[in-house]
């Protein structure tokens, strides 16, 4: 199993390098089936577009192999690299995101229940110090220490989308014909 803590320090850099903030680094799936998901923003927009996905996608694979090159194994056998954009109903990872999207629906799971909660699912009101909120639709206010969330999403709501930046979705038609040019001439 790959330690996703020194996946962070060797990627972090190169999103920062092209201007960009890590969202999340993941590996998850079995054997031949496994997937590194890096997700980055632009701090300015939110989102990454099309371009900056493969940029960024060839800053982490070519210094993913640099650093195997020289002994360390950052990931055991096959995998694919999928780079993407957080989407509209994005993970909560950072502290600065449960303040950020403080007034949205979210979906959050814990690590081990906060009293009789295991799963919240309700307004985000904010976090203070290391102390997320949330309206919960059944047991009303309920606070949690943020190193007890499992996993945070926004939920997608009429709200979240007026709430959310156009994506810019320029390139990728061009990238669909090249797919499909691909699977035309095998």
């Amino acid at each position: 199993m790959a330690d996703v803590t020194r996946l962070i320090e060797v990627i972090e850099p190169e999103a920062a390098a092209l201007g960009f903030e890590l969202v999340r680094v993941k590996l998850s799936g079995q054997g031949e089936e496994r997937t590194l998901q890096v997700m980055a923003e632009d701090p300015a927009t939110g989102q990454l577009v099309v371009e900056q996905c493969m940029a960024l996608s060839r800053r982490v694979s070519d210094r993913i192999d640099e650093v195997e090159e020289q002994g360390e194994e950052l990931v055991q056998g096959a995998y694919n690299l999928e780079v993407s954009s957080p989407g509209i109903d994005r993970p909560l990872t950072r502290a600065k995101d449960y303040a950020n999207w403080a007034g949205h629906e979210v979906n959050i799971s814990l690590k081990e229940p906060v009293g009789d909660h295991r799963r919240l699912r309700g307004e985000l009101l904010g976090i203070e110090g290391e102390t997320v909120a949330v309206e919960d639709r059944k047991a009303g206010r309920i606070e949690v220490p943020l190193q007890t969330i499992h996993s945070a999403k926004l939920v997608l709501t009429d709200k979240l989308i007026a709430a959310t930046r156009p994506l810019d979705v320029s390139g990728v038609d061009e990238i669909e014909e090249t797919l499909e040019e691909e699977k035309a001439d095998d």
